[in-house]
């Protein structure tokens, strides 16, 4: 398994701890978060989508596996996830860019 990223390891510590601020703080100003074609752009669009699919939910993700992709900064990260909203294992496709998430692809199965 892959050393985990600070940024991916920020993702699920925020969401963990109901932190939105520092959830939304992960990406780049420009990133997005994509949820199965339903996609959040940008910093305003990604904490509605935390606040409507996320945090705001009480989700909790429990990392399973992850694998540095061919791509560079490209991750594919398997949760398991559980609260109000969406519960059972996920894959999720980070790809990285100084320091920040560029974009996160919640992958379907």
């Amino acid at each position: 398994m892959a050393l985990i990223p600070a940024p991916i390891s920020t993702f699920i510590v925020a969401t963990n701890a109901g932190d939105s601020d520092a959830f939304v703080a992960a990406f780049s100003e420009d990133g997005s978060l994509d949820d199965w074609g339903r996609v959040a752009h940008g910093h305003d669009g990604i904490r509605a989508w935390d606040r409507t699919d996320n945090i705001g939910k009480q989700s909790h993700f429990e990392l399973i596996d992850i694998e540095q992709e061919t791509a560079p900064e490209t991750y594919l990260v398997h949760f398991a996830v559980t609260g109000n909203g969406f519960n059972g294992t996920s894959p999720f496709r980070f790809t990285l860019r100084d320091g920040l998430i560029q974009s996160v692809v919640i992958v379907p199965d």
